[in-house]
């Protein structure tokens, strides 16, 4: 307890929302054995069109805008991201998919230098090094390459590292509150779009991105629900402990959600990793607080 009271409020912030998003990790879970993870996707979002919605309303935004392509780009690269993710979640165990997804600051570190830029010291060059080594050894690629959650799992962090980027250009032309909504209504809009394909175009082949929407009843409503309001409150506390503190500091810390993830995955009946992909897990982690830190 003493050491909890010493730690900062950025710090205490990020841990919480790690905790509360791998509880929602353990939630998409349980909800993925009633429905798509199309469909997961698009109860986390629809969530989210509401609460920024009122929000809205309670206070209007004020922007110049100018981006609208760009503004869609990080809406269809946040969706597809979190897609490939809630698939992951749904098939491999919770602690893997979230190192997957924690790759994100190691591949924005790579776009930041070709899009924006960004110079790279040795020190960020040795962690993108580390950090690929990390997802070698999680992804153990056999003679026939990697599987297909190996390579979703991999988007999950390239497309999220891409949303990322992004918002750093998008942040001067809009309000914090459009460049969320951005996501949250693609995150709505293209999974109805995507059911109503899947009705007359399934291809089995395609599952990651397709499904029949199946209304929710009974538990499966404490499922949903439960992911879209922990979804939507991580993001406030991880909101607020980069307004508290270091984005430095505050971004290792975020590290602790894979913790989180590989016991809420345990208690769920996923094994523990074993030392190989537990050594990738350390090296992805060790890249990222490197990353954390060079900012």
């Amino acid at each position: 307890m003493k050491l909890i009271r010493e730690l900062n409020s950025g710090v205490k912030y990020m841990l919480f929302a790690s905790f509360l998003f791998a509880i929602m990790g353990a939630f998409a879970k349980l909800a993925s054995e009633h429905m798509s993870s199309l469909e997961v996707v698009f109860f986390r979002n629809i969530f989210g069109v509401a609460i920024i919605g009122y929000a809205l309303y309670k206070t209007p935004m004020k922007h110049k805008g100018g981006k609208p392509f760009l503004l869609l780009f990080r809406g269809l690269m946040g969706f597809l991201a979190l897609l490939a993710y809630f698939y992951n979640v749904a098939n491999i165990p919770l602690g893997d998919a979230m190192t997957y997804s924690k790759t994100a600051p190691i591949f924005t570190a790579i776009l930041a230098w070709l899009f924006l830029n960004e110079k790279l010291s040795l020190n960020a060059w040795l962690a993108v090094f580390i950090g690929f080594l990390g997802i070698l050894l999680i992804t153990q690629p056999s003679g026939v390459g990697f599987s297909k959650y190996d390579l979703l799992g991999i988007f999950s962090g390239l497309g999220a590292a891409f949303a990322y980027t992004s918002i750093r250009e998008l942040k001067n032309y809009y309000d914090t509150r459009a460049i969320v909504l951005s996501f949250t209504l693609v995150g709505t809009v293209a999974p109805i779009m995507l059911f109503i394909l899947s009705k007359y175009f399934y291809i089995r082949e395609l599952d990651f991105i397709m499904g029949e929407f199946v209304m929710p009843s009974g538990v499966v409503w404490i499922y949903v629900v439960g992911l879209g309001l922990l979804g939507t409150l991580s993001q406030y506390y991880m909101t607020k402990a980069y307004g508290e503190t270091k984005a430095g500091i505050v971004g290792a810390a975020s590290y602790s959600s894979i913790i989180f993830a590989i016991l809420v995955g345990v208690m769920l009946g996923d094994s523990l990793p074993n030392f190989i992909t537990t050594s990738g897990i350390v090296l992805i982690v060790a890249a990222g607080i490197m990353v954390a830190k060079s900012k």
